[in-house]
Formats: structure tokens, sequence, C-alpha cells
């Protein structure tokens, strides 16, 4: 048979060029679009878990728990917390604080079990400063047992309450405090006069390569332990890990307690209200 002419060829390669970049079109039209999450419904309940941070420990008097002016639910306008913030779309919204002053992790089973009898739709939680706060660098839960307890607390509150969403945030950045306090006189009183976060807080004025370096484990303590938070909330479909927004967040010394100069005033209460809810479901 005789070879067809160079310019017939040339037309149907270019036919055949655009046909298959038609199918193409077509084939990426009719995809179906990536399932996006539906956000979890407006709750009418509220239970806040953790330390003495969520208790408003020291935020309204001299080592007193201060409830209402916690971040999460508390009832002090000026913190404008979760609880606030949410009953602004849910105005019967109920609240319940079920932290501790001095919990650590291994606390949460137990505080995860009243929030499940309480039957709310959403639980905070932030716990962990106490893990890495402690006498000595020696005291300090490990990390592996930081995540056995935390995996315990979220398997009883995603047992128990299946369609909760779960707020976790990050736990503080404690080296932050020594860098705000250390050359603050009546900070460092504080901190030797009531034994406060010594694995991190001892010797704060000392240069020593073993005075920096253990701050510098206690601070990346801080960070494995929320690195078991970000994981753990990651695995649970209705819970919500800050993204490291509170461990990040540069806070200053005047929105610390003069009191002891470890726990957030009014003022630290409600920036940590916003820089959580930020991070949150937004509704």
């Amino acid at each position: 048979m005789p070879t067809p002419p160079p310019t017939l060829s040339l037309r149907v390669l270019a036919v055949l060029t655009t046909l298959v970049s038609l199918l193409a079109v077509v084939a990426v039209v009719a995809a179906p679009a990536p399932a996006v999450a539906a956000a979890p419904p407006v709750p009418t309940s509220i239970a806040s878990m953790g330390d003495s941070i969520t208790r408003g420990f020291n935020a309204c008097g001299f080592y007193v728990d201060c409830p209402s002016r916690s971040w999460s639910t508390g009832s002090t306008t000026s913190v404008n917390s979760h609880y606030l913030r949410v009953r602004n779309v849910s105005p019967s919204l109920v609240a319940y604080n079920d932290g501790k002053t001095g919990a650590v992790v291994a606390d949460m089973t137990a505080q995860a079990q009243q929030a499940v009898s309480q039957r709310v739709g959403y639980v905070t939680i932030l716990i962990g400063a106490n893990d890495a706060c402690t006498s000595s660098e020696s005291t300090m839960t490990s990390v592996a047992d930081f995540e056995a307890r935390f995996r315990s607390a979220m398997s009883t509150l995603t047992t128990g309450l299946p369609g909760a969403a779960i707020f976790v945030a990050s736990v503080p950045d404690v080296k932050r405090l020594w860098e705000v306090g250390k050359d603050n006189t009546a900070a460092r009183t504080a901190w030797a006069a009531f034994g406060i976060c010594q694995s991190l807080l001892a010797n704060p004025r000392s240069t020593s390569p073993a005075d920096v370096e253990r701050r510098d484990r206690v601070h990346q303590r801080v960070a494995d332990y929320n690195a078991v938070l970000a994981r753990v909330c990651g695995e649970v479909a209705t819970c919500k890990y800050d993204g490291g927004a509170v461990f990040s967040y540069p806070f200053a010394l005047s929105q610390i307690s003069t009191w002891d100069y470890f726990h957030p005033n009014t003022t630290g209460q409600q920036v940590l209200a916003s820089v959580t809810y930020a991070a949150g479901f937004g509704w």
C-alpha cells in the first residue's frame, strides 16, 4: 500500500491528541471531590480537664483556685473563655470544671470518667506542665508513661462520649517562663521560696553547662509530651490538637501571676482562651 501523505499523518495525530486531552478533562471533572470532615455540632455542655492552669489558680488571689477565670470554663467576662464564646451560639450551655490543682497526666483518666458522667458534648484538655515541672529533673514523667496515661484518658472519653468534640491544648513552654523571669528578683525569690518547677527553674541565673543542658532537656521533654498529645489526638476523629499554639506563644511576664510567678494571671488566662479558641473548632 502507498504511504499516506505526511500532512495526513500529522492531521490524524493532532486529532488524536485533542481527543486524549478532552478525555483527561472529562475525567478530572467527573472525579468526586475529596471528602470534607463535617464540623462538630455546637455543644450544649462543656467540661474542662487539666491542672491548676485550668482551675485559674492564683488568678484572683493568693494560692487559691479561681475557676471563674479559667480559660476554658470560666465565667469572667474579661477572660472570654471557651464557655462564654460557645454560649454566644448555644445560650443554654452548661459548664463543668473537672480540673484539679496539682494534677498530672496520671489523673486524666479519673477526670475523663467525670466528664463522661456529665454527658458533655465538648471537652478541653490542658495537661503536662506538672509532669515536667517537678522537684528535680529525675522526677519528671517519662515520655512513655505520659503516652500510656494520656491514651487511657482518651480511650475513656471516646468510649463514653463517642460524639463529643475534644480539644487538646499543647503544654506551655516552661523554658519561656525562665527566659522572661530569670532577671526579675521577685520571680527568682518566689521560685526558690515555693520550690516552683525546680527541674527547670533551679539556679535561674546560672550559665554553667550543666544548668544550660538541664534546661534544654526539660524543654525537650515538654516538646516530646506535645508530640504525644498531637499523635494520640490525631488518631481520634472528634479530637483537635492546637498545633502547638500554646507551646509557641511568646507570653510575657506581665501575663503571669505575681503571687508565684508561675501561673497565668487574669490577662494570661484571657490570652490563653484567645489562642486556644482560635486553634479550635470555630463555633
